[in-house]
């Protein structure tokens, strides 16, 4: 070789090797020849591997590899039966898997099959793969195996695969993919008889990938297995079996479950069943609102509305199921709404409630609510605001009552005179301890109704309130009732006497002129009250104003009076109504210079008898006075025991009286006889 001669070197060494000699066997010159041949003539090397039996066969097949000599080396491995090697040759230098199946199927052997199907898959030939490692009974390349067939959704084989491998090895994932393939290939009795034996298989993941991929079936065996009744009662909802899926979540008792059976039933239109589920979710108050709002997307108002009555009478209602179901009612079926609140307004969150009933224009529930949160002022605002709706006499009367802005009072008197005038009083009857009296008259007259409101303006003067009196007495005057003009004035003083008489003395009945006179006399203008008195011929007033007034000049001047009227029974009738005020001279004069002293006469009777009593009760009192000024004199003084005798005569002074005079003498007659 090292002398360049390759040729000439294999013809001496055929002759030597190849030909009956005694070196024919010779194992270093047979490996020498086949070297040779792979360097200088490749194409005699398939000759000698033939023909030679004694060489290094591992040695010589590995450099035909490394000499591109595929063919010389399969043949090497095959005739000396290292098959493992063979195999390798034909996937890995000659690829062509069709020779290494066909020499696997000759030769028959686990290691070949394995060194195939490792080939196989590897060139995505799962199910050749699959065969090649199920004849080879090697489960070692389950990964693998698992990846390939799930890659190309090839489960069927992978369970032939997989069983075959569970009987080798006790591994959780071999089991666990047999059981997903099993599902996969919806094998379901297979799946029950597995998981129902003895395994290791990790149950509850195999039944989420099944859950996820849609395969709802054996996720229910699988969630049924293990008892998440949770994820049971959502697969059930995807069957379609939405008593069984109710069943499965009331034994999961959780709210996500309850919510997602609920919300499933609604989309399926089983409403009975959603209602079950909604009554273990709507007392949360936290999954209340989404479970509404779910509802309502829907247009399913009606079954939300039922849901919240069978939910009420549960041992766990809150206030937001109460609250929400009164705004619910304000929306969508507004007549049961006033029913629920006169049931449930303790329980219901007010404020909320109100906003509702505001948007809605529910306003005799609006007024219900704010009475009964003590929002009285709004109650009262939304009556006025809204009555055709909401007012009602008895509740208008008790909630205005109640109210702290006091100027909806003078409001509501208002709203009352614009809305029913004919109730005015009885609103005014109520209001009255609180009303400012002087006030609500005066907007009664600035309107000018204050004859609507007669009976509440009576009921309240007893206040003697100036307005009030003023404001009656000028409606007396216009209604002509000079009777209760004249009551009024007589019982309650508080009004402008001047004012009102002058306002009278001109009006053109008699009676409201005679009151005036009246009205004059009580602010001791005597002469006005004598003179309008003399202009509409009262003459008796005008007597008793005279007496009245003590005065002799009026008196007097009203007598001359009389008489230049020629009026001659008021001028007797006058000497006795002011008797005490007249001068007997001037009245016997009056009567005298005008011829009538008849009329007179009974007065000048009446002073004759006046001063004979007089005269006569001073003589009796004289009489008296004068026996007790004897009597006195007569007794003797005494100073102790001893008695007091009387003066020496002509040490007596002269006798005086009790009152220390002198003690006149009078006769018998009465005449006088001079001190003693």
């Amino acid at each position: 070789m090292a002398a360049d001669l390759p040729n000439e070197l294999i013809e001496l060494l055929e002759k030597i090797v190849l030909e009956n000699s005694v070196f024919s066997d010779h194992r270093n010159l047979q490996n020498l020849l086949i070297l040779t041949a792979v360097k200088a003539d490749p194409t005699r090397v398939m000759e000698y591997i033939t023909r030679l039996d004694n060489y290094d066969a591992p040695d010589i097949a590995n450099i035909a590899i490394t000499n591109e000599l595929f063919e010389e080396a399969f043949a090497i491995f095959k005739k000396f039966d290292v098959n493992t090697s063979a195999v390798q040759v034909l996937i890995e230098h000659v690829k062509n898997l069709d020779r290494a199946y066909e020499f696997a199927e000759r030769c028959n052997d686990p290691t070949v099959w394995s060194e195939l199907a490792r080939a196989q898959l590897s060139s995505g030939a799962v199910k050749d793969a699959i065969d090649s490692f199920i004849k080879a009974d090697d489960p070692s390349a389950y990964l693998d195996v698992i990846e390939a067939a799930r890659s190309n959704d090839n489960y069927e084989d992978m369970v032939r695969y997989l069983q075959m491998a569970r009987k080798k090895a006790r591994e959780a994932i071999i089991e666990t993919e047999l059981v997903f393939a099993y599902a996969k290939v919806n094998r379901l009795a297979d799946l029950e008889e597995f998981i129902s034996s003895p395994n290791i298989a990790q149950i509850q993941q195999v039944g989420d990938r099944c859950f996820e991929e849609k395969l709802y079936e054996p996720a229910r065996i699988l969630y049924n297995n293990v008892s998440n009744y949770a994820r049971l009662a959502s697969t059930l909802v995807y069957l379609g079996e939405f008593q069984q899926a109710v069943d499965g979540a009331r034994k999961a008792n959780s709210t996500k479950t309850w919510k997602e059976v609920c919300y499933a039933c609604v989309e399926a239109g089983e409403f009975r069943m959603a209602q079950m589920c909604g009554l273990h979710i709507v007392v949360h108050a936290d999954e209340l609102e989404e479970l509404i709002n779910f509802y309502q997307s829907r247009g399913f108002f009606q079954e939300l509305i039922q849901l919240l009555e069978a939910a009420l009478g549960l041992e766990r209602a809150h206030m937001g199921m109460f609250s929400e179901l009164a705004i619910l009612y304000s929306k969508y079926n507004p007549t049961k709404m006033r029913e629920h609140l006169e049931l449930f307004w303790s329980r219901v969150n007010i404020p909320k409630v109100l906003k509702a009933a505001e948007q809605a224009h529910l306003w005799p529930e609006l007024v219900f609510l704010y009475d009964k949160y003590e929002e009285y002022d709004n109650a009262i605002l939304t009556m006025m605001a809204h009555p055709s709706q909401c007012w009602k006499e008895p509740l208008f009367k008790d909630i205005i009552t109640k109210v702290a802005n006091i100027e909806l009072y003078y409001k509501a008197l208002s709203f009352y005179l614009d809305y029913k005038p004919m109730l005015l009083n009885d609103l005014l009857l109520v209001l009255t301890p609180r009303l400012d009296h002087t006030r609500a008259v005066t907007f009664f007259q600035k309107v000018g109704q204050l004859h609507l409101v007669l009976p509440y303006v009576k009921s309240v003067q007893s206040h003697n309130n100036k307005v009030i009196n003023e404001a009656l007495n000028n409606i007396y005057i216009d209604n002509e009732d000079y009777d209760s003009l004249r009551t009024s004035i007589d019982s309650f003083n508080n009004f402008d006497n001047i004012a009102l008489a002058q306002r009278m003395e001109k009006h053109e009945l008699i009676e409201f002129r005679r009151i005036a006179a009246y009205l004059f006399k009580m602010n001791n203008r005597w002469k006005q009250a004598v003179e309008l008195c003399k202009k509409d011929l009262l003459f008796k007033d005008a007597m008793e104003y005279a007496a009245d007034s003590r005065n002799s000049e009026i008196a007097e001047d009203l007598m001359a009076w009389f008489l230049e009227n020629e009026n001659f029974e008021s001028f007797a009738a006058g000497t006795f109504v002011m008797y005490d005020m007249l001068k007997p001279d001037v009245i016997l004069e009056l009567a005298w210079r005008h011829n009538i002293m008849d009329f007179a006469m009974p007065y000048l009777i009446q002073c004759v008898r006046e001063y004979t009593s007089k005269v006569d009760k001073l003589e009796v009192s004289d009489e008296t006075r004068t026996k007790e000024a004897e009597t006195n004199n007569q007794q003797p003084l005494v100073m102790g025991e001893q008695l007091m005798l009387p003066p020496a005569p002509g040490m007596m002074g002269p006798m005086t009286n009790m009152y220390g005079m002198p003690q006149q003498m009078y006769n018998g007659g009465g005449a006088f006889m001079g001190p003693m």
